[in-house]
């Protein structure tokens, strides 16, 4: 395909009501709104690479544009450009190709021309926890020299500290945007307005309820609302634009309208002019494609199946479960059957029975049974993609973790049924005639591979945490390719009952496999698909990983070392089909692009009329769908078990986040275990983990506050509310949802209960 290069600008005067509308930019000057796109198509071969902002060569010294003292190169000063003039701008450039070096120089620019008198502040967000240490390291190096002060906000560190004061004193925040929601929400600081430039990494997740989204709200209620405010400048950084679902050029062209209207953004920034120099200093994977044939005739996924079916007749013994949800045609082994237990066990928490004894043991065995299906269901789908030893240790596990618990009837029910089949999973586990085709073809793909280049350096991706793990151990266990000396890069949080990564064990992670020899392959899961810098980099193999065409173009740029390559492995025909349909739809994406910069183009006009209209639906859902809260008072209940744990009144909220329960007959209702990561932060220090005394379900931790010891501190998932009045019982996923009222922690309270105590 040859490049087209297409320069259009749209002049528009925004009319309200026959006047012309002005809108205030941040030295307070009223300006003619104006729209430009600066857009061009790639060639078939999309640049990917590494950059750095220092020169790196004969060719960059010619660059004449300046970033705190290193040169820009000529495209990415292009880039720059509309951002240089204050305008808020998306800039849309391939994965690689030095985006943050442009952020970087756009701060810089923006810190240095101002007006005399006029305060300049910066907000740079990163999606991610792994993204913004990336980040924040390169912004403290950058203006390492310069009278620019730096600070970073992020996850852990981030709480406790004086928010406020961080932001008020400091010239540049690097920082996790739902911080900022946060800051903003609780009146640590005012508005938005405290800052004069907001930079938005990975800008194409300003969608839906993302903390982008949030904070994007929050400035288009105040533009929108007339309030007068000098709002700070939008920049945006992303590989695509071609966000949500689109089957051709008009419906991605309303997508790329809509995403500009929830930026507030007039201008995409892309390289027209230096295409030629962008191209020489990135790289394009050579994307290819494995079909593998399924395994066939399984006795070990056939015996999986029977226990299963087991299992449900089991469970439907005690109860239709299939009244409790609406999802059909589940297949073992698939998402599709995950969710229906995810349906059926929201159901039984609020499965109600006139004899409570019989309610309690009858939601204690479904919640029983479904677990035990979801790991079974989990077994399966690792056994598509792993060894089947790696399944079988996966159900072990779990079983030994059951008897360790609380083991009750049915459990040890369930577990002898495993027990049972164990010796026969277990021969047909150590079968090698019974070899995954996938694990040979992926084997094939890594040994030819490093035969050819020894300094090969390869990102596996994968869907889950249980199959990083599980190919980690093929790896190490496996005599011509235990010399790549695996690494799991997985997320933060905890994953049916799986504890993710710390922060420090990442970056030693990430900087073992940057710079030491040793490990040279990085199995990952979606944690590293956007943003982490690898650019020794040259091999990404996608096994059984497919998404949307930002994903794609995502992931395909962690290959960017030169004659990278990028392959998909899959035992799907379908899962080919829709990557080759995502090739396909970039290509739409970028000629919907091109198209909205043709004469007479309605795109400035569609972007207006999307504000308008998503303010007039966010003001109405604040007048009808704001949940009202009862002064009703409910006595929470173990949602495994539905032993009475404490009453609503006796709950506490402290800093906004943390629920204590003050009431000292709730002690006899659980046990504690040690916490496996206490850590203490804000005044704030984890103690131990909080468990149902009956059916020892995960309840919580214990805590100590300043000066005060063992603060029960409860997760609102881990119960049922039930109305003391009405009985009816609700299950509330998060504690924003509930229903009824909390009183705020009080220091004065808390000693005086303390005092009455000790008389």
């Amino acid at each position: 395909m040859n490049a087209i290069v297409i320069l259009y600008w749209i002049y528009c005067t925004q009319k309200t009501q026959g006047t012309k509308k002005k809108v205030k930019d941040q030295e307070g000057n009223g300006t003619e709104s104006s729209f430009r796109i600066e857009i061009r198509e790639e060639a078939e071969e999309n640049n990917l690479s590494e950059n750095h902002c220092k020169a790196s060569g004969a060719h960059d010294v010619e660059h004449t544009a300046e970033c705190a003292g290193k040169k820009l190169r000529k495209y990415q000063e292009e880039l720059a450009g509309p951002a240089f003039r204050g305008e808020n701008t998306i800039i849309c450039a391939p994965t690689g190709c030095g985006k943050t070096i442009v952020a970087l120089a756009i701060c810089d620019h923006h810190l240095k021309n101002k007006k005399e008198g006029q305060k300049r502040k910066i907000a740079f967000m990163a999606t991610r926890v792994e993204v913004y240490e990336q980040q924040y390291s390169l912004f403290q190096q950058h203006f390492a020299d310069e009278d620019v002060s730096v600070t970073g906000l992020c996850g852990e560190s981030a709480e406790g500290v004086p928010v406020g004061m961080y932001i008020e004193t400091n010239d540049i925040i690097v920082l996790t945007p739902q911080i900022l929601v946060n800051a903003l929400n609780c009146g640590t600081i005012p508005s938005l307005s405290m800052f004069s430039l907001l930079i938005f990494d990975e800008c194409h997740n300003t969608t839906g309820k993302h903390p982008y989204n949030v904070l994007m709200t929050m400035y288009l209620d105040s533009k929108l609302s007339n309030k007068n405010e000098l709002l700070p400048q939008i920049v945006g950084l992303t590989a695509s634009v071609g966000v949500g679902s689109f089957k051709n050029e008009r419906e991605a062209e309303n997508n790329i309208c809509q995403l500009c209207a929830f930026m507030d953004v007039r201008v995409i920034s892309t390289v027209i002019e230096n295409k030629e120099e962008l191209k020489s200093h990135i790289h394009v994977p050579e994307k290819q494609f494995f079909f593998v044939e399924k395994r066939s005739g399984d006795p070990f996924t056939m015996t999986i199946y029977g226990i299963m079916s087991k299992i449900e007749e089991l469970a439907k013994e005690v109860y239709n479960i299939d009244s409790l949800s609406n999802i059909k045609n589940r297949d073992y082994g698939s998402q599709k059957y995950e969710q229906w237990i995810v349906d059926v066990q929201k159901k039984c928490r609020t499965l109600q029975l006139e004899d409570k004894q019989k309610e309690s043991q009858l939601c204690r065995e479904l919640f029983n049974y479904t677990e035990h299906l979801r790991k079974y269901n989990d077994a399966l789908i690792i056994n598509e993609d792993a060894r089947t030893k790696d399944a079988l240790d996966y159900l072990d596990t779990f079983s030994a973790d059951v008897r360790n618990a609380g083991f009750d009837k049915t459990e040890q029910l369930l577990t002898q049924i495993f027990e049972d089949n164990y010796q026969q999973l277990h021969q047909l586990s150590t079968e090698e005639s019974r070899e995954n085709p996938k694990l040979k073809e992926l084997k094939y793909i890594l040994d030819e591979e490093y035969r050819n280049n020894e300094q090969t350096r390869t990102v596996l991706f994968v869907r889950t945490r249980a199959l990083a793990e599980a190919l980690k151990n093929w790896v190490e266990e496996n005599p011509s390719l235990a010399h790549l000396k695996p690494g799991v890069l997985i997320g933060r949080g905890k994953r049916s009952q799986q504890t993710g990564m710390t922060l420090p064990s990442k970056k030693g992670l990430l900087e073992s496999f940057k710079k030491n020899d040793q490990s040279k392959i990085l199995i990952a899961t979606s944690v590293a698909d956007e943003g982490i810098d690898i650019p020794q980099c040259n091999l990404v193999l996608l096994y059984e990983y497919v998404g949307n065409v930002v994903k794609m173009i995502q992931v395909r740029g962690r290959g960017r070392a030169q004659g990278s390559k990028c392959i998909l492995v899959s035992s799907k025909k379908e899962q080919i089909e829709k990557e080759k349909l995502n090739m396909l739809r970039e290509k739409i994406v970028d000629q919907a692009v091109i198209n909205l910069q043709l004469p007479g183009n309605t795109m400035l006009t569609k972007i207006e009329v999307l504000q308008r209209e998503d303010k007039n639906v966010r003001d109405y859902n604040r007048l009808t769908l704001q949940t009202v809260r009862t002064d009703d008072c409910f006595r929470l209940l173990c949602s495994k078990c539905k032993s009475p744990a404490c009453f609503t009144d006796h709950i506490r909220v402290l800093q906004d986040s943390h629920h204590v329960v003050l009431d000292n007959a709730f002690s006899e209702c659980y046990i504690t275990k040690p916490h496996g990561r206490p850590r203490s932060y804000g005044g704030f220090q984890k103690k131990l983990k909080m468990f149902c005394k009956t059916c020892e379900h995960d309840w919580g931790i214990i805590a100590s506050y300043m000066t005060i010891e063992h603060l029960p501190v409860i997760k609102i998932d881990s119960f049922v509310a039930e109305n003391c009045v009405t009985k009816e019982q609700h299950y509330f996923r998060k504690w924003r949802d509930v229903i009824f009222t909390m009183k705020q922690f009080d220091i004065a309270e808390m000693h005086a209960r303390l005092h009455a105590l000790q008389k």
